[in-house]
């Protein structure tokens, strides 16, 4: 009788694509966003301030993830190369919180409830992030 071996080999090639991790590192940091977000806007805090707050540290979940994660065999070694690597990624996400911080401040003017201005936000920084992060920061 012949034992079944599971083949986790398709689980390892996925665990490969760039995307896919980043995607996971992501959905980490969005937790921490997101929490930190909620929690600000229950304690009264403005959305917009709540949004930045929350987006600001999930930058640095986000880091953590990204460099140890995501593009681990790309993040350069020390000295000055690793220093204008994390300048970049501060850059990129900086770019990406001043599109949440807008869109989520726009809508809210606007009268549209700030989560769902958030959610539109989170689209739209991620998309931008992930672009800049690939082609520019990690490349």
């Amino acid at each position: 009788m012949a034992v079944a071996v599971l083949d986790i080999s398709p689980l390892n090639r996925i665990r490969q694509i760039v995307l896919v991790r980043y995607i996971l590192a992501s959905v980490g940091a969005l937790a921490v966003d997101m929490g930190t977000f909620l929690a600000l806007l229950t304690a009264g805090v403005l959305p917009v301030a709540a949004s930045a707050v929350g987006y600001a540290i999930g930058i640095a979940v986000h880091w953590i993830l990204s460099s140890r994660k995501v593009f681990a065999d790309q993040v350069a070694s020390g000295g000055i190369e690793r220093t204008r690597q994390k300048a970049m990624f501060v850059v990129s996400a900086l770019i990406g919180l001043g599109v949440t911080t807008l869109i989520v401040g726009g809508a809210s003017a606007a009268g549209v409830d700030p989560r769902a201005a958030k959610l539109v936000a989170i689209v739209v920084s991620f998309a931008l992030t992930w672009l800049l992060r690939k082609r520019v920061v990690f490349r």
